[in-house]
């Protein structure tokens, strides 16, 4: 399987040197990745190396079309209780 990058990229070229099989381009408003050259990093890294460096939480996708660099992977902070924090802080 291959992953792929979604719309919500801000295009930080932060992941294309990172690709050791080359498989990440620039789109017009995006990066994505050509499935064909994709091998998530299998045989290179033991994580994918786009995923671990993306600032964009949910932005890269598996096969599955399920995030591999989940919301609350960069900040450690589960998605619910962000929300809820952030709540209370808009309360104030």
């Amino acid at each position: 399987m291959a992953l792929s990058i979604i719309e919500s990229c801000v295009s930080c070229f932060a992941c294309e040197s990172l690709c050791p099989s080359d498989a990440i381009y620039q789109a017009s408003l995006h990066f994505l990745i050509d499935t064909k050259k994709c091998t998530e990093c299998e045989g290179d890294f033991a994580d994918t190396q786009c995923a671990s460096i993306c600032p964009v939480e949910g932005a890269i996708l598996d096969g599955f079309d399920e995030a591999v660099n989940r919301p609350g992977s960069l900040t450690g902070i589960p998605p619910q209780k962000m929300a809820q924090a952030m709540a209370e802080i808009q309360a104030r």
